[in-house]
């Protein structure tokens, strides 16, 4: 089916589900680059995998921004007159600034935006400030530099609290996404709520599903619910972009489609 074919069938949808995935990181494009891995290797090796996001959004930042907020721009454009929602586990904060429509994003593995206590205390979630993103960035960059991040704050430990404390338990406050190992999912239930039943609404109406760079990090997420969604509705279609798995699986015969292209760059040709 070409993209005109497409973009036809989901005009004329009553509803749109998309879900956006890893492809959205970037790290593909420039996980080859030695700075890039230097760092990656060293937060895992301290135990602060939780200020991979930003490291992710500064090296892509780096490296080019435009195809990225490009494409975005362009699904916004195909989006603007739709019933839509938007599952991403991508943890691009570029995609939290994306310009939704209010309420239609959910990101259950969280971004580099928000802060959370490092022990997991609910209800203890804030925004980052401007500053505290400023100094994260520094710091980060100066890794990259060679520079030890042994005098970062851990749970229970002495050092530099970058991000302020617990206002409950006194832990150090670290970035709010899945890499956080005691991640406080209170940052996005309420979306997620919203978005089941959103869900519960596609039945039996005519449902377009664009899935766009999801791979198989998260799967229980997006790509097994959104074959379940079409699986059960005669009126709905798959759309599954992907530079390595795009296959669709038997039972979805004739209900969709699958691309072999990087979700971006697919998003940029439209």
């Amino acid at each position: 089916m070409n993209k005109a074919d497409l973009i036809e069938k989901l005009n004329q949808s009553d509803m749109v589900l998309v879900g956006l995935g890893e492809e959205f990181d970037d790290r593909e494009r420039f996980g080859h680059e030695p700075a890039y891995r230097d760092v990656c290797e060293c937060l895992k090796e301290e135990g602060l995998l939780w200020m991979l996001p930003l490291w992710n959004d500064i090296f892509s930042r780096r490296m080019g921004t435009d195809r990225l907020e490009e494409g975005l721009q362009r699904l916004l454009l195909l989006l603007e007159n739709k019933n839509y929602f938007v599952v991403s586990v991508s943890t691009a904060g570029r995609i939290a600034c994306g310009g939704w429509r209010a309420g239609r994003l959910v990101m259950p593995c969280g971004t580099g935006l928000k802060k959370q206590c490092a022990q997991g205390c609910r209800d203890v979630l804030e925004e980052v400030t401007e500053a505290e993103h400023n100094r994260l960035s520094e710091i980060l960059e100066e890794a990259e530099r060679g520079f030890s991040l042994q005098g970062i704050c851990r749970p229970g430990g002495k050092g530099e609290a970058l991000l302020g404390v617990c206002p409950k338990c006194g832990a150090p406050f670290i970035l709010n996404n899945i890499y956080a190992e005691n991640y406080n999912e209170d940052g996005y239930l309420d979306q997620w709520r919203l978005y089941t039943k959103w869900l519960q609404g596609t039945l039996n109406r005519r449902l377009f599903v664009l899935e766009l760079g999801v791979g198989m990090d998260f799967p229980s997420v997006v790509r097994w619910p959104f074959e379940k969604a079409v699986f059960f509705n005669q009126k709905a279609f798959l759309c599954r972009v992907n530079g390595r798995l795009h296959q669709l699986t038997e039972e979805l015969a004739g209900k969709g489609c699958g691309i072999s292209q990087n979700a971006i760059e697919w998003l940029g040709q439209l």
